[in-house]
């Protein structure tokens, strides 16, 4: 089969298959899994390469790394230590310690029992973290738990493979090669060291050439190159992606690496999922439907359980150490690599790894289903665990001025009032937020603001003012209604982040409303003015009837603006309008010139 049509094929699959699932609710993810079963030999049979489509797939996994890499810098690394090595490391020890301890009661020797427990004790790094992302979980307290546990499995990855040969049932004596310890030891840190000063010279000089997709063939190669590098001394693929990702996470070019990545990423490990899903052998699952679904429940159970435990011990609440546990209970695909080197070197039957990799990606499969019927219970059987519990920070009462939401332009507000001595209590729901403003000396508290007993602890019912700085739209309107409904005394200020964002507000009572890019977009536009050599007065006068009429305008359309028809209609009038108006004042500045000129020239004749 040819190239083109396998390609057709998977993206014919993936159109028709992801949009569904992901409009009834069940996920990406388990939309590519399905289209992956549909096409692959288990299903009608298109495509059979089940191991060369995971082998390309798993270049979006590579990618993934790389991604996130960008979002860690060494510094942010650095602070993550305990809980990658202590939550991750007893993890993966107890994980594969429990299951090698099973092996050795079902008849197996320890050493193949502990390899699979090795195995098992890792989990789906693509699985979890595009879950996560879906959900938008991934900067939650049990989201960055879950990546901390993923990053010290990618870790735990190379020296799992290089301890394989220990493992052999054959007589030959295992050595390690100190030669090609310290290669792969001396390629980490030319990776690391290189990768600092080398990697952002070349990008610095790509950017000044203003070639976009040479930039974006760089950003791939240093992808490759690191992944290759790394794979060809012995290491993970995945570690030198990550490394460079990491590497650059402090450089102006994170965002525009970033960007041009990500729609590669998404293809690839898309791909990977419909892999997956193509591994899914049927006919096994027919033979021994018992033992399969035993053991891939039994895996999921036993992973959640220490994974649940070790949260709670890490500080995690009940919601938030289960949401940990369910996350990253699959098995993972760095389990199917481990699996088949241990089948190369005669370790484990070939029979139990089919049954091994089978169990695995049916765990893999349940991940999605799993969260999503705990998204389902927690709305129902959860609340009472969430509503008691005051899990913020005690914020500092008595301030006249409550200020929610201390990104861009909370924190402005903020340092204004300090200038003048004016006290206030910052609340902002983002703990990642919270953490990095509070490094710069501000004091601010951790806490949604549409919380009434947080509130409450905030002193609004003395406070004078409160600044609704919010920039989600749906969070702003859920805060303001609260502090209506709770704190009618109470006068918002608020920042809105459109026209529709400001006229909702105005349905709850709120007058004091600033459009958040309005009043900076009127300088940006008096300064392009200014530049084109429009006078003084022309500028300010042109800006000045402008904003008038916007204003106006704006009035006038939150009468309908539930009407999208006669909202566009009146929206195209309004432009008509505004053309007339400078139209008019062009005409009446000729007319007065003409006029003026007139009774110069009378003047002059008199004379």
């Amino acid at each position: 089969m040819s190239f083109w049509l396998i390609t057709t094929i998977f993206l014919i699959a993936a159109t028709l298959t992801v949009p569904l699932f992901k409009r009834i609710g069940l996920g990406a993810v388990l939309g590519y899994l399905a289209a992956g079963l549909m096409v692959g030999p288990f299903g009608f049979e298109f495509i059979d390469d089940v191991d060369g489509m995971l082998h390309i797939g798993e270049f979006g996994v590579v990618l993934l790394l790389f991604v996130i890499g960008l979002e860690l810098s060494p510094k942010r690394l650095w602070i993550m230590r305990r809980a990658v090595f202590g939550l991750g490391g007893a993890q993966v020890i107890l994980t594969s310690l429990a299951i090698a301890i099973l092996g050795v009661l079902a008849g197996f020797s320890f050493g193949t029992s502990y390899l699979i427990g090795l195995s098992l004790s890792l989990s789906s790094t693509a699985f979890a973290l595009q879950t996560l992302a879906e959900k938008q979980e991934l900067s939650a307290p049990h989201g960055r738990a879950a990546f901390s546990v993923l990053l010290f499995q990618d870790l735990a990855v190379i020296p799992i493979l290089a301890l394989i040969p220990l493992f052999a049932i054959h007589e030959e004596a295992f050595t390690i090669d100190p030669f090609a310890a310290l290669q792969a030891v001396g390629t980490i840190a030319a990776v690391i060291i290189g990768g600092h000063y080398l990697l952002r010279l070349i990008f610095r000089r790509l950017a000044l050439l203003n070639l976009p997709e040479i930039f974006t063939a760089m950003g791939l190669l240093t992808v490759t190159g690191t992944a290759l590098l790394m794979e060809h001394v012995g290491l993970s693929m995945g570690l030198g992606a990550f490394l460079a990702g990491v590497l650059l996470a402090d450089s102006e070019y994170r965002h525009e690496l970033e960007a041009t990545i990500e729609p590669f990423k998404g293809i690839l490990l898309g791909l990977f999922f419909m892999a997956v899903g193509m591994s899914v052998d049927l006919g096994l699952i027919a033979e021994e439907p018992v033992t399969v679904f035993g053991l891939t429940f039994g895996l999921i159970a036993l992973k959640f359980m220490f994974l649940y435990g070790l949260g709670r011990i890490h500080g995690l609440k009940h919601r938030r150490a289960r949401r940990l546990g369910l996350a990253i209970s699959q098995g993972g695909e760095f389990a199917f690599v481990i699996l088949g080197a241990a089948r190369g070197e005669a370790v484990i039957d070939g029979g139990l790894v089919s049954l091994l990799i089978l169990v695995v990606t049916l765990s893999m499969v349940m991940t999605p289903l799993l969260l999503l019927l705990d998204d389902k219970f927690s709305k129902t059987q959860d609340a009472q665990d969430q509503a008691p519990k005051r899990d913020f920070d005690d914020p500092e009462a008595g301030h006249p001025v409550i200020i929610a939401g201390f990104g861009r332009v909370g924190q402005i507000v903020g340092r204004i009032l300090r200038a003048r001595k004016i006290g206030f209590t910052a609340l902002e729901v983002n703990p990642d937020q919270v953490d990095f403003v509070r490094r710069y000396g501000n004091i601010v508290h951790y806490g949604d603001a549409a919380r009434l007993e947080l509130l409450r602890a905030a002193g609004a019912d003395k406070a004078k003012l409160f600044v609704l700085a919010i920039d989600n739209v749906e969070a702003s309107l859920r805060i303001a209604e609260t502090v209506r409904k709770h704190f009618p005394h109470l006068k918002i200020l608020a920042r809105a982040r459109n026209r529709q964002h400001v006229y909702r507000l105005a349905d709850l009572g709120i007058t004091h409303i600033w459009r958040e890019a309005f009043y900076s977009s009127m300088e940006i536009a008096k300064e392009t003015l200014s530049q084109l050599g429009f006078s003084s007065k022309d500028v300010n006068d042109t800006v000045k009837k402008f904003q008038d009429h916007d204003e106006r305008r704006l009035q006038l359309h939150y009468a309908v603006y539930q009407d999208q028809e006669k909202l566009m209609e009146m929206a195209r009038q309004a432009v008509k309008e505004l053309e007339e108006l400078f139209e008019e004042d062009v005409a009446l500045e000729a007319e007065d010139d003409k006029t003026h000129q007139n009774r110069k020239t009378r003047r002059s004749s008199q004379n």
